[in-house]
Parts: structure tokens; sequence; C-alpha cells
């Protein structure tokens, strides 16, 4: 009972971490352009409810139009694999002996000669469904994704709105109880947090060094803030009087 407990919570991880990179790239994205936005209006010297009006209404349209694409995109790879492999399998009812030459072309490529080809090119031919996906991956190069195109575009949603509110946070604290403090300076810490959390989770996705990964993660919210913060300085001397 305690190990099928075990193997069910396993389980459940791992469906999490099958949908890590969506949450992690779509959080980058949130936190970068919203913290932009809120560094461009500071910049602008916008007052703190024109900022929120504009970071909410980029957080939602930019989530929002993110989240489509990444749906989309997903859809569309599954799609073609769907397509491909319907010709597969017309091939392989119809034109069975030129899809077995494949097969065994394949096979002999990779070093098999003899018997013990002919025993693979047997085997595989002897199923349907084991020889379109020999063909799928090893003609092609195509492999079916297993993952939702809908939980893709709903976790990219999720991150870049979750993530991409952080900036705002310290602004809407500030509206609804005013201080005296520097909120833009408390913005840029908690934003900072947000990145070293999403880059220390970038660094696991992709398999590379965390210290790399944050630094790389910093770097970027850091340039498009102090590009949006000058753009918004230089325009509020033309268009705000």
């Amino acid at each position: 009972m305690k190990e099928s407990k075990i193997h069910q919570q396993s389980a459940r991880f791992g469906k999490i971490q099958e949908y890590l990179g969506e949450f992690v790239y779509g959080g980058i994205d949130g936190a970068v352009t919203t913290f932009a936005v809120v560094a461009g209006g500071f910049g602008a010297n916008l007052d703190s409810g024109i900022l929120i009006i504009l970071g909410f209404a980029n957080l939602f349209a930019d989530g929002f139009s993110m989240s489509v694409g990444a749906y989309l995109s997903a859809k569309s790879e599954r799609d073609n694999y769907t397509k491909h492999e319907k010709i597969e399998y017309w091939e392989v009812e119809n034109l069975p002996e030129t899809e077995r030459r494949e097969i065994e072309q394949i096979y002999r490529e990779k070093g098999f000669v003899g018997d013990l080809l002919d025993k693979i090119v047997d085997h595989i031919c002897s199923d349907k469904h084991l020889w379109v996906a020999e063909m799928m991956k090893d003609e092609l190069e195509m492999i079916r994704d297993t993952k939702s195109p809908f939980t893709i575009g709903l976790a990219t949603l999720v991150s870049f709105v979750s993530v991409g509110l952080i900036p705002l946070l310290i602004y809407l604290w500030d509206f609804f109880f005013p201080t005296e403090r520097d909120i833009f300076f408390w913005t840029c810490v908690l934003t900072g947090f947000a990145f070293l959390v999403v880059g220390w989770l970038k660094s696991y996705v992709n398999q590379t060094s965390a210290i790399r990964s944050i630094s790389e993660t910093f770097a970027l919210g850091a340039l498009a803030a102090v590009v949006a913060y000058f753009v918004g300085d230089i325009l509020e001397a033309f268009f705000i009087k």
C-alpha cells in the first residue's frame, strides 16, 4: 500500500515535470515583459495607477497571446505527425515490399547483417504498428509528443501571469496602503528574487549550470528593464509636459 502511494505521488510529480519547461519559459517572459513595463513607466514618471493599468493590460494580453501561440505550435506539430503517420500506414498496407526494403536498409546502416538482419526485419514487419513507428522514428526522424497542446498552453498562461504579476505586487500594495518607501527599489528586489527562482528552474530543465542559468535570466531581465527605463525617460521629455 505504501509503495503504491509513493508510485502515485511519483507519477503526479512526473506529470508536473513534463510541463516544467513551458512553466519556466512562460514565467521568464512574464517577469521580463512586466518588469520592463514597470521600469519604462518609472522612467517616464507615470502615476502608480497608470503604471498598474499598463502592467495588467500587458500581463493578460501578452500572457494570452503567448499561451495561444504555444497551444497552436504544439497542435500543429501533433497534426503534422498524425498526417505523416497516416501516410506511412498507407504505404505499409499498399507498398509493403518497398517499405520492407527501407526497414532493411535502415538496420543495415546501423550495422546489422546476415541472419540477424533478416530476423530483425521479419520481427518489425510482422507488426504493422511497430513497423510504422520504426518508419516514423528512423526514416522521418519524427517522435510523437505525448504532451497535451491544451495543457502546454495552460501551463504557459498560468506561469506568465503568476510570475509576471510579481513586478506589480509592490505597486498594488502601495496603491491600497500608501507608504513613503522607494517602491521601485523593492520591486527590483522582489523581481530579482523571481528571476533567481525561475533561473534555477531553467537550469534544471536545460541540465546546465545553475549559476550560469540564473545569471543569464538576471541579465535578460536587467537589460530589458534598463532599455525600457531610458526609453520611457526619453519619451517623457517629448510627449509629457
